[in-house]
């Protein structure tokens, strides 16, 4: 237990908050019809969480250095486990949603400490065994969070994916307080709390914008005072970064060609792997009738081929230029999600099996490489600045391309459907349409927003991939970076490497 006790306890955080960014997938059908919630409202249950994971990582990271890193860890699985009760017990959408964004800033504490804490306790050939068993757990964690989530919606209902936290988070914090020592960051570190802030400014006003524009229109007042919003937000970020004596992210590291090409691959990544699955679990659930189980059994092609490829790619191509892994990986989701986009009135899920393999191909390219690559992309120490950089970044993408599939899906739907119908269908209210519309428009509309949403995200993946082909080179060949003082997210313990 003292051996791997460490890594146990720190798995279990990771696979519960990796798991609840893609569990409510396929409940989100049972969730609109038992809280009467819109389209709005599953959305942010589904981005609530990503976002203010994303949003506060950094910070929590910069915190953990400071105040003790298994103690931010511990606080972090508490506050996670608090707001999964309250998101299990939550009598309307606007509570669930309030939730799950608390549960999103126990997963920042969670998140932020994983790698500084096997850090302290495993080295040499044991760290890149431990590092290698905590990047398994959390590839599985995701790809199994769409199947967990249908057993338990179809079982005791969809309050017990939330609710099943309570017992494993239990069992986290006293391993964690058992087996895990204390470790902080340099002395005199100094939390960026303005660039904290402003980040999350810019994070929440763009994803919000999205989001009402979907329900407005482009051009509503509150879409574009949002956008307005979250360009302060990126602004004030750059000023802040510019002149922090300890920032969250040291914007010289973006004049290396490498690094910005694996941030915009870590970016695009989620988004456009995962994007519309939401709204594909609706369809099938509400259009196709199949149950919470079904649909997510549905999503195994992808979830195995990402699995599989995600081994090989460990065994096989170590070493293999991070170019080749994550933007080949994205051109092949690009194509997964491209070839997706044929559903007409009378499909049915396998339609969806070629495109899903493609994206799992590729999934399983870049998701055991692309932090690797981030690390190998900078100085040694600013490796851990990296690894909170795309782990953020990545969230982020993942929280907007939740919101432009859902905001294509609606504006392709209205073509055929009148607005408010387009957004009631969207939002699982295929029911509830169907003595005003025949099966067949409404077939029909919802076919077409899914198409417009994975050929807007196949493009996007395509575009990201060959950026990431174009600008990425051979490790740390960048130009120099100009500030050599210890990063605020990290101590050297967390440049780490990549599994």
């Amino acid at each position: 237990m003292r051996r791997w006790g460490p890594l146990i306890a720190v798995c279990l955080g990771t696979f519960m908050l990796l798991l609840d960014v893609t569990i409510v997938v396929v409940a989100l059908p049972d969730m609109a019809a038992a809280l009467h919630a819109s389209l709005s409202d599953l959305q942010w249950v589904v981005d609530g969480y990503a976002l203010a994971l994303a949003a506060l990582l950094l910070g929590a990271g910069a915190a953990a250095d400071i105040l003790g890193r298994r103690r931010v860890h511990v606080a972090g699985v508490v506050l996670f486990a608090a707001a999964s009760l309250l998101c299990g017990l939550a009598p309307g959408p606007g509570t669930l949603v309030a939730a799950r964004a608390v549960q999103g800033v126990g997963a920042a504490a969670m998140f932020a400490t994983t790698l500084p804490l096997l850090g302290s306790v495993y080295q040499g050939r044991q760290r890149s065994a431990a590092l290698g068993v905590w990047g398994a757990v959390s590839g599985g964690a995701a790809a199994v969070g769409p199947v967990v989530g249908g057993l338990l919606t179809a079982g005791p209902g969809w309050r017990w994916i939330f609710l099943v936290n309570l017992p494993v988070s239990v069992v986290a914090v006293w391993l964690t307080l058992r087996v895990v020592p204390e470790s902080r960051g340099p002395r005199g570190m100094r939390v960026d709390w303005a660039g904290t802030v402003a980040f999350a400014l810019f994070a929440g006003g763009v994803t919000y914008g999205v989001v009402r524009a979907g329900e407005d229109g482009w051009t509503a007042s509150a879409a574009l005072g949002a956008f307005a919003a979250a360009a302060l937000g990126l602004l004030v970020f750059v000023l802040v970064e510019r002149r922090a004596a300890h920032p969250l992210l040291e914007l010289s590291l973006l004049r290396g060609r490498s690094f910005t090409g694996v941030m915009v691959g870590a970016f695009a990544f989620s988004g456009v792997a995962f994007g519309a699955l939401p709204y594909v679990s609706i369809w099938m659930q509400t259009l196709l009738g199949m149950t919470p189980v079904r649909s997510g059994l549905t999503l195994l092609p992808m979830t195995v081929a990402a699995m599989v490829v995600a081994v090989l790619v460990g065994r096989l191509l170590h070493g293999a230029p991070a170019r080749l892994t994550v933007g080949g990986g994205l051109l092949l989701i690009g194509a997964g999600d491209l070839c997706q986009a044929v559903l007409g009135a009378g499909s049915s899920w396998t339609a969806l099996i070629p495109g899903f393999v493609l994206v799992g191909v590729g999934t399983g390219l870049v998701s055991p490489t692309v932090a690797g690559a981030a690390l190998a992309a900078v100085p040694a120490e600013r490796a851990g600045m990296a690894g909170g950089a795309v782990n953020t970044v990545r969230q982020l993408g993942y929280a907007l391309g939740v919101a432009v599939s859902g905001t294509v899906v609606t504006s392709r739907m209205t073509g055929t459907l009148p607005h408010d119908a387009a957004h009631r269908l969207a939002g699982g209210g295929a029911g509830a349409l169907r003595g005003t519309f025949a099966e067949h428009t409404l077939r029909t509309a919802f076919a077409s927003g899914l198409n417009g949403a994975l050929l807007v995200l196949g493009g996007a993946s395509v575009v990201a991939g060959a950026l990431v082909l174009a600008l990425v080179r051979a490790p740390r060949t960048d130009g120099p970076v100009t500030k050599t003082a210890p990063t605020a997210q990290s101590s050297e313990e967390t440049a780490l490497p990549a599994a």
